[in-house]
């Protein structure tokens, strides 16, 4: 009914459990919650071993500073669940799954990732005023766009068709990002203290992961002020750094079936083994010699795999909250928001862990910048080849909360990151915590009918 706000079950989204709502009860739920475990030990192994190295030799051979690597590769791997689920909400299912999934999780991704980054990692990462700022920028207009696309629950084929021409001037400005920093910085740093601090100390691009200090210049330090980000092969042809630390890209990479020394290590090593196992027999390690030239194999099949992992793991964590109890708008503002964002923590707290904090964050906002368009490419497949006769009709209900909040994330991550100093550490870590429980607990209010006048149940209840 058109009178009434009603969201399908999240169960409805996935197949049946492998026991019966009693069985559950009776103790087999503790199955589901070895399962959820083993998923988030097996995405991190993915992530670890598999996508951030193809990732960086990606960025080697493009030669992209970290938070543009950061904002386009790193953002669609690890945003590749989301990009499923759309299509499915748009093909499949024929519900807005791919939309409150999306935008419900929006802030999670901001505030949520970034929470981790800052409390989870030894090492504080200095931070760019400029990537930041143009990812946000970025995020807001993609936000604002789609908001206004879905105001009347409609999307016809050229709203979806500008949604992709945001995302490609947003890809442009990425292609020429020093040359628009510079101009920017230029123009603003009389207005923008953060601005004319970079351009004082000239401020120069941080390496990728790996790069040691006291080891010595492993290769020539860029400055955002030198010309383009692509430059000629033989600039990179001495880089010798790696996401895992090791000095000479001749030196072969340990197996992945070598045994730890550390008991702990050896315990999650062999529990970890059958995962291991099947990455190694359908992903080729990019970074063996052997492989090494298999970098795209490698990352497309990282991101499926990385895909199916979040799958699983979202559909346990359906089934937990279904069994316990939980409301389905918490669980959809809670653990299905996180569970979809796995990849996306795991992949920016690795990076964090290791101070490229500009890789992070470009991460953190340019997932969400790419989630934008994983709504945008099923929407403009649907309208414009597939069922041209008419737009596709969404639900908008509790459309202005869902801006109001957005754009709220956006402003106050920015503003966090600037009074925290430009980096990342655990009182930012700490701050993002703290605004994210203030958002969840709200948007949970505002889902029950508490506050607002637009009260959700669940189809059929």
């Amino acid at each position: 009914d058109n009178g009434t706000s009603c969201v399908p079950s999240s169960s409805s989204e996935f197949p049946e459990g492998f026991f019966t709502p009693q069985e559950r009860k009776d103790g087999g739920i503790v199955i589901y919650f070895l399962i959820i475990l083993y998923m988030f030990l097996a995405v991190s192994i993915v992530c670890d071993d598999y996508f951030l190295p193809s990732l960086e030799i990606i960025s080697e051979c493009l030669g992209l500073s970290q938070d543009v690597a950061g904002a386009t590769f790193m953002a669609a791997g690890s945003s590749a669940p989301e990009l499923v689920t759309a299509f499915l909400g748009v093909f499949v299912t024929k519900g807005d799954i791919g939309v409150s999934t999306i935008l419900g999780s929006a802030v999670y991704n901001l505030l949520g990732i970034c929470a981790a980054c800052g409390l989870f990692s030894s090492v504080v990462s200095r931070l760019s005023c400029w990537p930041l700022f143009r990812d946000c920028l970025a995020y807001t207009v993609s936000v604002v766009a789609v908001l206004a696309m879905i105001s009347d629950n409609r999307i016809y084929w050229y709203e979806s068709a500008s949604l992709l021409f945001i995302y490609g001037c947003y890809i442009l400005v990425l292609c020429f990002d020093i040359k628009v920093n510079q101009y920017i910085m230029k123009k603003c740093s009389p207005c923008c203290t953060c601005f004319a601090k970079a351009m004082e100390e000239n401020t120069e691009q941080q390496p990728l992961v790996g790069w040691r200090e006291d080891s010595g210049p492993l290769i020539r330090p860029q400055s955002r002020k030198d010309s383009g980000i692509f430059q000629d092969e033989l600039d990179y042809s001495q880089l010798s750094t790696s996401l895992h630390g090791f000095d000479e890209i001749s030196k072969d990479h340990p197996s992945v079936f070598t045994m730890p020394e550390a008991d702990m290590k050896r315990i999650l090593w062999v529990l970890s083994l059958p995962i291991t196992t099947l990455l190694y027999l359908t992903i080729p390690d990019c970074r063996r010699q052997f492989w090494r030239n298999w970098f795209m194999v490698t990352f497309l099949f990282s991101a499926a795999w990385i895909s199916a992992m979040t799958y699983v793991l979202v559909w346990m964590i359906t089934i937990v909250g279904e069994t316990l109890g939980v409301p389905e708008s918490i669980m959809g503002l809670t653990l299905l928001a996180a569970g979809t964002s796995v990849p996306d923590t795991v992949a920016s707290v690795l990076v964090a862990q290791k101070g490229n904090g500009d890789m992070a964050m470009s991460n953190i906002v340019g997932s969400n910048v790419f989630d934008m368009l994983c709504l945008g490419i099923p929407w403009f497949i649907k309208t414009a080849f597939i069922n041209t006769s008419g737009p596709i009709e969404v639900n908008s209900s509790g459309l202005t909360y869902t801006a109001i909040s957005l754009i709220c994330s956006v402003v106050f991550i920015f503003l966090a990151v600037h009074l925290n100093g430009w980096k990342i550490d655990k009182k930012l870590g700490a701050i993002c915590l703290v605004l994210y429980l203030v958002f969840t607990v709200v948007s949970i209010l505002y889902e029950l009918g508490i506050i607002g006048n637009n009260p959700t149940r669940v189809c059929g209840n």
